[in-house]
């Protein structure tokens, strides 16, 4: 059987916590991790009738993009459709998980699905995340480099956009002198020693400081390694918010328009003023993107495309932009694919299924 630990892991390891923005609430948010998991059911949001339908289809296990418990929860009475479906969940030994913003900001995450679904190329993250890397610098014996920087390369280590095994390294003279109480690897006790050392240098996230400082001790012949971790304000080309890109040929106004309420079914569109000129160049990010206005426009996207812009934010597209607002469940509707194609890559022959219920009832007439 497979654990909710397991399912847990293989989330994270396309979209780690750690990528989430620091008011969200993703993760694990009811169950328990050694919990047998007879099923899982995906969806947008969590609801009774997605509860009824796990409950239906025995599925012990809702993944949704929202998390239900988002801001603090300090009562379990049932006078909230919240509390109502936590206590569901509970009741009936479900459990709830929240791949939300951490998945936004994954590579491959939920703005690439709607770059990808319009039919972009040659995409970048569009506002890249900082603080996410750090450099673990240490010091090695020359005919020991190879095992010592492939152990942390296998940790995650050495990994910058589509590359991988990154290094740098070089030549230098270690000191030591071991006491009595020491077992050196090279020298000897009470003894001044050099050593021909290389400094080895890697990349590697921050999530992952523990596991590879954790091989770095196991596989280095030193008894006592020395060893820097310096945090980096690179930003990750790779992780962050919302997606730029081309359209594989210019497109007219309206056709554009035409194209985005095909792919994301729509009936209409709220936009800013339309400027007569081809679109080309077209910035995405699922939900709301409001924030990302200004970054859309230093991108030169001729469009934006996101959800939830409030009235006087059309006023920022200023003549230079066209900013559209498909909706918020629209423009994430699609998350459901990335998680379900992500889990069957490791648990292929395995009950999962997409909700037929999802969002919040919302309707236009």
């Amino acid at each position: 059987m497979i654990k909710l630990q397991n399912v847990i892991e293989i989330i994270e390891s396309f979209a780690p916590l750690a990528f989430q923005e620091k008011y969200d609430n993703s993760g694990l948010l009811v169950g328990n991790k050694q919990q047998e998991i007879t099923g899982i059911l995906i969806c947008i949001d969590v609801t009774l009738p997605v509860i009824e339908e796990a409950i239906e289809q025995n599925c012990n296990l809702i993944v949704s993009h929202h998390p239900i418990i988002f801001t603090g929860l300090k009562k379990l009475i049932g006078q909230t459709e919240v509390e109502r479906c936590v206590a569901k969940a509970i009741k009936n030994d479900i459990a709830l998980y929240a791949a939300h913003t951490n998945l936004d900001n994954a590579n491959d995450g939920v703005s690439f699905r709607m770059a990808q679904k319009i039919g972009l190329q040659n995409t970048l993250v569009l506002v890249p995340k900082t603080d996410l890397l750090s450099k673990l610098v240490t010091f090695v014996p020359i005919n020991c480099i190879d095992k010592v920087q492939n152990a942390m390369f296998k940790a995650g280590a050495g990994n910058i956009g589509n590359y991988d095994c990154c290094s740098f390294s070089h030549i230098g003279k270690g000191t030591f002198r071991a006491s009595d109480k020491c077992h050196p690897f090279c020298g000897n006790i009470g003894e001044l020693h050099t050593e021909d050392e290389m400094r080895l240098e890697v990349i590697f996230p921050k999530y992952l400081t523990s596991k590879i400082v954790k091989e770095l001790l196991e596989v280095h012949p030193y008894e006592e390694p020395a060893f820097d971790i310096i945090p980096l304000e690179n930003k990750w080309a790779q992780v962050g918010s919302g997606i730029v890109g081309n359209l594989h040929s210019p497109m007219n106004e309206s056709d554009f328009l035409a194209l985005l309420k095909e792919k994301f079914q729509v009936s209409s569109i709220k936009h800013s003023k339309l400027l007569n000129r081809p679109i080309f160049k077209v910035a995405v990010c699922g939900g709301s993107g409001g924030d990302f206005i200004s970054n859309a426009k230093y991108a030169d996207a001729d469009i934006f495309v996101t959800a939830d812009i409030t009235y006087h934010r059309f006023s920022e597209a200023e003549n230079s932009i066209i900013i559209a607002d498909i909706g918020h469940f629209e423009s994430e509707q699609y998350t459901k694919e990335i998680i379900l194609e992500q889990l069957i890559k490791k648990i292929p022959n395995f009950a999962i299924r997409l909700s037929a219920h999802d969002g919040h009832s919302v309707f236009y007439s």
